[in-house]
């Protein structure tokens, strides 16, 4: 089979490699929409995971089943799914402590364009199928579909992991895709004022639709600043890191109240430390929390967001800014990735 690979550090190109096989749990699904993600640049661009050589690249998509193992229950060959990026070992011990992200290993749960082959591919694997898969609903197109592989449930656990409530003040760091779905999630989970931080004037109107409002460019001077002349008094009640990079942190450390929870859902691809402000943070006492997640994956987690677009809750078409038609535009739509211009939030592959 065809695949767009990482073929070393700074290098990707297509690569013929042997169709995978299905596993008594597993099955094998072919595409028909495939998003590339920011991560896929850190991958590469970055070396945020290592050097990885011909790995296929992708882990946002919807697909169809062409192969089940013999004890998968619930999908046939056939199906339309929504295949999540993170799909976890459901029998490790991690799994059942709550954490399956991390089953058999930290971030073990990441396995496309990770440990094994991702989506950008004319077939790809998915372990334990019954429990890493989800129907697509047919009131949901395939392209809206590859929004619930990542951007949506990562912003979500951005929003859940703040454990955001009815009437908080809520800042959001950084405003692409993942940004966007932590502004949405905040405002679903009840956020009186949302601020969005970014400066591109297609991700600030979108961050509008799903909630903000207020903007906060950092083109304009020193976002800790700015942020505390528009709320002033002890700060926000809650911060969302969705970008930047290691020194956001203390950014986040200096806007937030005491007794607040900062939650990063931003993948880290440089930098050693993280840099938290020791006076900031009440000398180590100021009951600030500091919260790192990767968003859950799995068949519960698909099926609960979907919903939300299949009920007018949530709508994703916004993000999807850059369409193209045929398996061939893969890699000019991953480096729209890595270029993004003024325009872009979302590039999706109908395959």
């Amino acid at each position: 089979m065809k695949g767009f690979a990482m073929l070393g550090l700074n290098k990707v190109g297509w690569v013929e490699k042997e169709c995978p096989v299905a596993g008594p749990l597993d099955a094998i699904v072919r595409p028909l929409a495939i998003s590339p993600c920011t991560s896929d640049i850190h991958t590469v661009w970055e070396g945020a995971i290592g050097d990885r050589h011909n790995l296929i690249l992708g882990h946002e998509g919807v697909g169809e089943v062409v192969e089940v193992g013999s004890l998968v229950k619930d999908f046939k060959p056939g199906d339309k799914v929504i295949i999540p990026a993170i799909t976890p070992d459901w029998q490790a011990v991690a799994s059942q402590r709550g954490f399956s992200q991390h089953s058999n290993g930290m971030l073990n749960g990441w396995k496309f364009s990770n440990s094994k082959d991702g989506l950008m591919a004319e077939f790809f694997h998915v372990n334990e199928a019954d429990g890493n898969m989800a129907l697509l609903p047919k009131e949901i197109s395939p392209e809206e579909g590859t929004m619930l592989s990542d951007m949506v449930p990562t912003g979500f656990h951005g929003a859940n992991n703040a454990e955001i409530e009815y009437g908080d003040t809520v800042a959001v760091i950084g405003i692409g895709p993942v940004g966007l779905m932590a502004v949405a999630g905040s405002n679903l989970r009840g956020a009186a004022r949302i601020l969005a931080v970014g400066s591109r004037p297609k991700c600030i109107e979108v961050a509008k639709f799903y909630g903000a409002t207020d903007i906060v460019n950092y083109k304009d001077g020193d976002i800790v600043e700015q942020i505390k002349d528009l709320v002033g008094g002890e700060g926000v009640d809650k911060v969302i890191i969705a970008g930047g990079n290691v020194d956001t942190f203390e950014q986040a450390i200096k806007i937030i109240r005491p007794g607040g929870i900062i939650s990063n859902i931003n993948y880290l691809g440089t930098g050693d430390y993280i840099k938290i402000p020791r006076v900031g943070w009440g000398l180590g006492m100021g009951h600030i929390r500091v919260i790192g997640g990767l968003m859950p994956g799995g068949r519960k987690n698909m099926e609960y967001l979907a919903r939300l677009i299949k009920y007018g809750k949530l709508d994703v078409k916004p993000l999807l800014t850059h369409r193209f038609k045929g398996f061939e535009h893969t890699e000019e739509a991953l480096l729209l990735m890595k270029d993004k211009p003024r325009d872009l939030i979302k590039p999706v592959v109908t395959v």
